[in-house]
């Protein structure tokens, strides 16, 4: 099977905005672009940003709802954690470490575009915790609240 590559598209209310905070800010490399919408390279998967008139409304917490990428190397997420500081980009939560000492282990980061989308980037101290530990019950946190 040859290499599949994700497909996200997400609502903003401006491409501008959107080419500033994804582009200039995360380091994708922008594709096709109209006034209403804008394609995106994350990382070798396709994100698509149309621009909506509905109201774009802050979330009361980073679930349900939430996008990002898992890192399979630490540096990968250090360097992306250092690029979001040197760009000033919103932070919705802190850089921090969840589930320390056990197989769950991973570090994560949570960013807010201009448009109240929520990103999450991971990396996990165990690979095998990526998809698998099934008989483990944690899954993000028990307070989804932003901080």
């Amino acid at each position: 099977m040859s290499p599949t590559i994700f497909h996200l598209a997400f609502p903003v209310g401006d491409v501008a905005q959107t080419k500033a905070f994804y582009v200039e800010g995360l380091g994708c490399i922008a594709g096709r672009e109209t006034a209403q919408a804008l394609i995106l390279n994350l990382y070798g998967h396709q994100l698509v940003a149309h621009v909506t008139r509905e109201p774009l409304e802050p979330q009361r917490g980073v679930y349900p709802r939430h996008f990002g990428l898992v890192f399979t190397d630490e540096a990968d997420w250090e360097a992306l954690v250092a690029r979001s500081h040197q760009h000033h980009l919103q932070c919705y939560q802190s850089p921090k470490l969840r589930f320390p000492d056990t197989p769950l282990e991973h570090r994560t980061v949570f960013l807010e575009d201009p448009f109240h989308n929520l990103l999450e980037f991971k990396f996990y101290r165990h690979a095998a915790a990526i998809f698998g530990e099934a008989g483990r019950a944690e899954i993000g946190d028990t307070v989804s609240a932003h901080p």
